[in-house]
């Protein structure tokens, strides 16, 4: 008995110390609370002069070089690899033959689906001059017009399988791989060659919603590239994706005349330089003026050197560090850049001294997309 009783003053002195301390807490919380909503206490915050400056879009995004074209040739036919014409590094016109597989068993195929042809031509007419004397019935004689139609079929397709032993390029290009050796049994679907086309490229990069909204396909790019730092690139802007992917940016591919000599290969890196037209000068605020994030569109604005106001404002572009300002300030009104988590509307302030804060009135920097 003696010992629940401890227990149970050790239980209640416990509680009784938790809520003395939690009061504590609460009156010191209410006491800086109060101090902020009364103004009694000015708050020291950093700030920035609202101006007008000249606004840049270029940007510039880093990329990959892909093959204008990149195609895998596989076999259509059956058979054991007799010829190859051409080996890796070639390059190859659009429908030169490369390489030719075994054709004895389709030359076969091909001279029996002609004899079943011709053997059913003369049976068509044998029923149809029968047909004429009553002595075959017209259900007959469209038999016979069916399968000289399936017969006439069978022939085309063995004349294509014919035609398919001889593997010919679809496109120009460079043998980039070759799968096969003499000898080699394929069977449809077997890889057999990798061409690509160079004599173009595109560079994959890719534009932020900000960004891409002032892209044209048609438009001008100029290219930079590691491998060659004094050599100047230029390609035109050849797709926009209608949709952004998983990071929200928009694919954009860019065109790169590659025919004159080559010297650019896929899977090199770029640099695609977007120079975008001279922008009228606007209202911009750093970023860090807003309360919270962009999205609230609020701001607090310095008051006679020592109010703070909540103000609403309306955001245009984000310009890396900076926001453009399309209505709700002016220029010359100084907004707050730092300590709005202490302010309320009307609290009093104390902007720290301009060497201190420093300068944020520069013109916004160019951005990049890696």
């Amino acid at each position: 008995m003696k010992r629940i009783i401890i227990t149970i003053v050790i239980v209640v002195g416990v509680a009784v110390l938790i809520g003395v301390i939690l009061t504590n807490n609460k009156k010191e919380n209410q006491a800086k609370t109060d101090i902020v909503a009364r103004g009694s206490g000015a708050v020291f915050v950093r700030t920035s002069k609202v101006s007008k400056s000249a606004i840049e879009l270029d940007f510039s995004a880093n990329g990959n070089f892909a093959a204008w074209q990149d195609l895998s040739l596989v076999a259509e036919n059956s058979g054991r690899v007799t010829r190859i014409l051409v080996e890796e590094g070639s390059r190859v016109n659009r429908g030169q033959v490369l390489a030719h597989i075994d054709d004895e068993y389709l030359t076969l195929e091909l001279q029996s689906a002609e004899d079943a042809l011709s053997q059913l031509r003369t049976d068509q007419q044998r029923y149809e001059s029968s047909f004429k004397t009553g002595g075959v019935t017209q259900a007959q004689v469209d038999e016979i017009n069916l399968n000289l139609r399936n017969a006439e079929n069978r022939v085309q397709q063995a004349k294509r399988r014919l035609s398919d032993s001889y593997i010919k390029a679809p496109i120009a290009g460079i043998i980039n791989k070759r799968s096969i050796e003499v000898g080699t049994y394929v069977s449809p679907g077997t890889p057999i060659f990798d061409i690509v086309d160079v004599s173009r490229l595109k560079l994959l990069v890719n534009a932020n919603e900000s960004q891409v909204v002032n892209l044209n396909v048609g438009q001008p790019v100029k290219i930079k590239t590691s491998v060659f730092p004094n050599k100047d690139f230029n390609g035109k802007i050849s797709f926009i994706a209608a949709k952004a992917d998983n990071t929200l940016n928009y694919p954009v591919e860019i065109q790169v005349d590659n025919s004159s000599s080559q010297t650019l290969k896929a899977g090199m890196y770029g640099t695609a330089l977007f120079d975008m037209p001279e922008q009228a000068p606007n209202v911009v605020i750093p970023r860090t003026a807003f309360v919270g994030s962009v999205s609230t569109n609020e701001v607090y604005v310095l008051e006679n050197d020592s109010i703070a106001r909540i103000r609403k404002v309306t955001a245009g572009r984000i310009l890396g560090e900076r926001v453009e300002i399309l209505d709700g300030l002016q220029e010359d009104e100084t907004v707050i850049i730092s300590g709005q988590i202490n302010l309320v509307d009307g609290t009093e302030v104390k902007p720290q001294a301009e060497e201190e804060k420093g300068q944020n009135t520069e013109t916004p920097n160019k951005e990049e997309n890696g």
